[in-house]
């Protein structure tokens, strides 16, 4: 009769954990999203994350962790796919950006993006974010933009 409730409190015990683990934010559905490059002038260069370099062509996929980078003249335009929270970003030339985070967490309805500008000018323009945690935010080397939704840009100056 002893060990029966013993199993019976275990059994209790290893659900309250699962539960709590599958409650907690830093267990929840992360899903990696993806990003589709939609125009290409002149020399854009792709990096993936393992460091592979690519030349940009219309309608190729990339994602978290990649690099696009333009040469002078060029241009690039990346359309930041997701459920209802969607952006379309112009890569102007001589820049480099990189997809720092990109995900969704299907568990609350909400993405995260940021974008990493090491030089150059971006144009972004971005829906309303529909989830509160949702988040939007571009880096430079010397701050961190956040935003709900709409049409900026966002520009660094190579060190001279």
């Amino acid at each position: 009769m002893k060990g029966f409730k013993f199993i019976k409190v275990l059994s209790f015990i290893s659900a309250l954990v699962v539960q709590l683990l599958i409650s907690d934010p830093l267990y929840a559905e992360k899903t990696k999203r993806t990003a589709e490059v939609i125009e290409v002038e002149g020399a854009v260069e792709i990096i993936g994350p393992d460091n592979v370099k690519k030349q940009a062509t219309v309608g190729m996929e990339i994602g978290e962790g990649y690099v696009v980078k333009t040469g002078g003249g060029a241009l690039a335009v990346v359309y930041l796919n997701g459920v209802s929270e969607t952006a379309e970003v112009e890569v102007k030339e001589r820049t480099v950006m990189r997809i720092a985070d990109f995900y969704e967490d299907r568990s609350d309805s909400t993405q995260e993006t940021l974008l990493d500008i090491a030089v150059g000018e971006i144009l972004i323009t971005s829906k309303k974010l529909q989830a509160d945690k949702s988040k939007f935010q571009v880096k430079t080397p010397t701050s961190l933009v956040g935003v709900r939704g709409t049409t900026f840009s966002v520009s660094v100056k190579a060190r001279e």
